[in-house]
Parts: C-alpha cells; sequence; structure tokens
C-alpha cells in the first residue's frame, strides 16, 4: 500500500508534535510545509528532513503531489485554507478549534460535503488513554445509571509562554480548551439538550475569557458540568494536561484522578486501574497527556483517509461540538438558558 503524501501548513508550537506523531504510523508522509514566515518553516523542514517549503499556500498546492493536507495553523485561517484544499479535491484533516465562528465552521463543512472531500477535525483529547479507559468502563456501567458527572481542567500553567498567540484571541477559553472538554463530554455521555455558561477574564494581559464553566443538561435527567481555567498562577496538586473527571451513579462512582488514575468505587470497595499514556521520546513531559493522544487519534484519520474507517471527529461530527462552544459563548453573553 503506497504512502499518503500531505503538506503540513503552520509551523508553530504544536507542528513538530504533530510531524513526530504522524511518523509512528506506517503509510503517511509529510513531503512540503507552508508557514506565512517562511524561515519558521525553513528551520522545522531542516529538523525532519522535509525538503518542500513555503509561504505562498496556493503555490503549495498547485506545486506539490499530495492525498491531503494537514491544517494546524492559527484557527483564524483555518476556513480559508480549508477552502482552497477541498477546491482542489484534496482530502483536509484540521486542527481544533475548527474555526473562530459558526458561519466559517459550516462553511468549511458544507464545502468538503460539495466537493465529495473528505474533512477531518484533529480532535485528540477524547483520544487521552485516560479518558478511553473511562469510556470503556462506562460502557460497562459498573455504577449504574448515571446521575452527573463533572470535567475539570484548572491549571496555573502558563500555555502562553509557547503560544503566545493565545494572549490575542478575542475568544480563548471556551474556543481553545472548551472544544476539548465539550468534545469529551460529548463522546462520553453523548449529546446534551440545553446548557448555560459563565465566563470570566482574571489575567488583564490578554484579550479573551481565561475562566469558564459550563453545565450540560440531557433528556435522560443527567447533567454535566465542564469546568475550566487558566487564570490561577497557583494551583494546589496542579494536573496540567491532565483532565480530572468525577462521575457519579445510582450504584457508586468513578473518578479520573491525577497520575492516569480511574477509580471505580462501589460498595464493596475500590477499584483502581491504571490509565497511563504511552511515552514517546519527542514528546514534552509537560505535555505528554496531551501530545501522547495525538498518535492514536493520526491513527483513527488515517483509517479514514485510506478510506477503511469512519473517523470518530470528521468535520459533521466536530461542527456538533463547535455548535455547544458558541451556544456556551451566546448563554455567557445574554445570560439565559441555551438549547442545543
Amino acid at each position: 500500500m503506497r504512502s499518503l503524501r500531505f503538506a503540513l501548513f503552520g509551523t508553530g508550537f504544536w507542528s513538530r508534535y504533530q510531524l513526530a506523531a504522524w511518523r509512528e504510523l506506517q503509510g503517511v508522509e509529510c513531503v512540503a510545509l507552508y508557514n506565512r514566515t517562511r524561515s519558521k518553516a525553513q528551520a522545522l523542514a531542516a529538523e525532519f528532513g522535509i525538503n518542500a517549503v513555503y509561504d505562498d499556500a496556493e503555490a503549495l498546492l498547485a506545486r506539490e503531489d499530495l492525498d491531503f493536507v494537514d491544517i494546524a495553523t492559527s484557527p483564524d485561517l483555518h476556513c480559508r485554507f480549508v477552502l482552497l484544499a477541498a477546491a482542489r479535491k484534496l482530502a483536509v484533516v484540521c486542527q481544533k478549534p475548527m474555526a473562530p465562528s459558526l458561519a466559517e465552521c459550516e462553511r468549511m463543512v458544507a464545502a468538503c460535503q460539495a466537493e465529495g472531500v473528505p474533512f477531518f477535525i484533529h480532535e485528540n483529547w477524547r483520544w487521552q488513554a485516560s479518558i478511553r479507559c473511562l469510556k470503556q468502563v462506562l460502557n460497562e456501567r459498573p455504577i449504574g445509571e448515571l446521575v452527573r458527572a463533572r470535567i475539570s481542567l484548572t491549571t496555573g500553567f502558563d500555555v502562553f509562554a509557547n503560544q503566545p498567540a493565545l494572549r490575542e484571541m478575542d475568544r480563548f477559553i471556551l474556543l481553545d480548551l472548551g472544544s476539548h472538554l465539550l468534545d469529551a463530554s460529548r463522546f462520553l455521555f453523548g449529546e446534551p439538550h440545553s446548557l448555560y455558561c459563565r465566563i470570566r477574564r482574571i489575567r488583564r494581559d490578554i484579550r479573551g475569557e481565561d475562566v469558564a464553566t459550563a453545565f450540560l443538561e440531557h433528556a435522560c435527567g443527567m447533567s454535566v458540568t465542564c469546568e475550566m481555567s487558566y487564570a490561577g498562577s497557583h494551583v494546589e496538586n496542579d494536573s496540567f494536561p491532565e483532565t480530572l473527571i468525577f462521575v457519579e451513579g445510582a450504584k457508586g462512582t468513578i473518578a479520573v484522578t491525577k497520575g492516569f488514575q480511574i477509580r471505580i468505587t462501589v460498595n464493596n470497595g475500590t477499584r483502581v486501574i491504571s490509565a497511563k499514556p504511552e511515552w514517546y521520546g519527542w514528546a514534552d513531559p509537560a505535555y505528554l497527556a496531551v501530545q501522547a493522544s495525538i498518535v492514536p487519534c493520526h491513527r483513527n484519520l488515517l483509517a479514514g483517509l485510506r478510506g477503511c474507517a469512519v473517523p470518530e471527529t470528521t468535520g459533521e461530527d466536530n461542527l456538533r461540538t463547535m455548535r455547544l462552544v458558541f451556544a456556551a459563548y451566546g448563554s455567557a453573553e445574554n445570560g439565559g438558558l441555551a438549547r442545543v
């Protein structure tokens, strides 16, 4: 089976981990890099032995023989590049968040549908080892009917040091982190029918909100609270980048705790499962939980690109997550409950 050839658009902080994760898989090869600042693309190309470098996206698409593009630019450029690729009948893998507006998200999905090209979102949070393990445990129903859950990432970790562009986002934490947590909630517990959200900006050196709390209601009566914060500078037992989850059921509880443990408590005691991620030498230890999840996410997307399976995070599926994100902003702005 021949290797699929792709170009990576964007050579910022996450790009080297994106490329390293692709190299863990057989049958896929990055042949070109694009970045509007050419020197950044050249530096990454030298690191990974990639010969073709561009600062003109249209020239890259015209000259290179590609099977798909992987778009890892800032979100405000996602729509432009997805439309360019779709017009050339190229499959698209696009990083989350899909786009900074719901209208753009819908346009991207519609354009790829109209051109008949696969469109997948690289939403890797649901591929974290602890979240996959929790999903398997939930499917076994050891705690009976689910009552409520809490999904939380509250940290003092300075994400702006490695990604300074995040400081300039008018809408920040719900787009950047909320898209992850809300997608994880959908993966674990299904689709909500309404949500209520509150946001705040605590840090004064950024433009967008850095604290958000979303309360999701399900038709079965279950509720899920998604808590996220980058505001604190000192957080006891900071678990970044691990997501902590607590699920309450009619017959017990399940907790995803710091250190990648799944703790299942029922009337006869607590059972503990280790769900540590796989270690990769190229991963940054500070981001291991996230970066290790890129590999299984890539594997799932590659199967979709080859037509062997339908990936979990198609554009159509991720559009449901983005509708939750923008409904959360709407709720926060008007103070009311949003139907979704």
